[in-house]
């Protein structure tokens, strides 16, 4: 593995969709099928248009990528898929690692994510500071505190000064 793959995201355009719909549908279908879920393209696309859509470069080369959403609490990874052929290298860590910046710059306290139960991803997500918060049937939700939990965009400033001894 390379200790430091280049990877860079690049916001994704329409051109992008095919790609992204198709990865995501791969990747998706094995759970998709255990859970007895259905798949619909239109669905997919819908998403499409309100989410922030990025594409992954490695090594200059289309790996993968990811989509996101962001309420006052956290930003979202609503999905992140790499080709078979970037998985285990290093690109979905650097990937990882480089939201929660984002996150940061954004000021928000987590990141989070649903990963379906069973699937490997979830090992991934765990290594780079996720913990599981949630579940249900066919999901895990995880998150990734990146400050405080006590401390969000909304916290006044006189908690925060008891929070930190000050009185």
């Amino acid at each position: 593995m390379d200790p430091c793959p280049a990877v860079d995201l690049l916001p994704a355009t329409e051109a992008d969709l095919p790609f992204a719909r198709d990865l995501t549908h791969q990747a998706m279908q094995p759970y998709y099928q255990r859970f007895d879920l259905h798949w619909t393209d239109a669905a997919f696309d819908q998403a499409w248009g309100w989410r922030e859509q990025w594409q992954i470069l490695h090594d200059g080369q289309r790996a993968g990528y990811c989509s996101l959403s962001q309420d006052r609490q956290a930003l979202f990874i609503r999905e992140l898929h790499l080709l078979p052929e970037h998985r285990g290298k290093g690109v979905g860590g650097r990937v990882l690692e480089r939201l929660a910046r984002w996150a940061v710059e954004r000021h928000l306290p987590a990141l989070r994510l649903m990963v379906f139960r069973g699937n490997p991803a979830r090992h991934l997500y765990l290594r780079h500071g996720f913990v599981e918060v949630g579940e249900d049937a066919c999901f895990l939700r995880l998150q990734r505190d990146l400050v405080p939990r006590t401390v969000t965009p909304d916290t006044p400033v006189a908690k925060l000064q008891l929070d930190d001894g000050m009185r």
